[in-house]
């Protein structure tokens, strides 16, 4: 019997909290809504807890139904989308300089993309601002 015990106390227990998992599959870059989300006790560390947390954000991957959503897994939508044209806008000082540009790659508010300008075809690497426009980093 205590053989068992210490077999027991050496193993520990697991227990199962609530997590929060995908309800259905999501695919990556949809955004999440509550009726895809279902919240199911098992062990999942690094698992969200509360739907709240989760529900308007982007799929960054591929969330399978039944399966536990991490802090990796999601993020905020995409604000730029690739082949979207775009405003560059560079600033040093008092001087602002804005050109059109065609977005790279697809990214969310203060995200790092490539952009192609159009008046000179080079790429340049922007922060992507609240308005969807791309600040050039100096």
């Amino acid at each position: 019997m205590w053989k068992f015990a210490c077999i027991a106390a050496l193993l520990g227990t697991s227990a199962a909290a609530d997590v929060v998992v995908a309800a259905r599959t999501i695919r990556a870059h949809e955004v999440i809504s509550a009726a895809d989300l279902a919240v199911r006790p098992i062990e999942s560390p690094g698992g969200f807890r509360d739907p709240s947390e989760v529900v308007g954000n982007e799929a960054r991957v591929m969330l399978y139904a039944g399966r536990p959503v991490r802090a990796n897994d999601i993020g905020p939508p995409a604000s730029v989308e690739r082949n979207q044209l775009v405003t560059l806008v560079y600033r040093s000082g008092a001087l602002r300089i804005s050109v059109d540009g065609r977005a790279l790659g697809r990214g969310a508010q203060g995200d790092l993309i490539r952009v192609m300008n159009l008046s000179s075809k080079a790429t340049v690497t922007g922060r992507i601002s609240g308005d969807g426009t791309v600040e050039v980093e100096k």
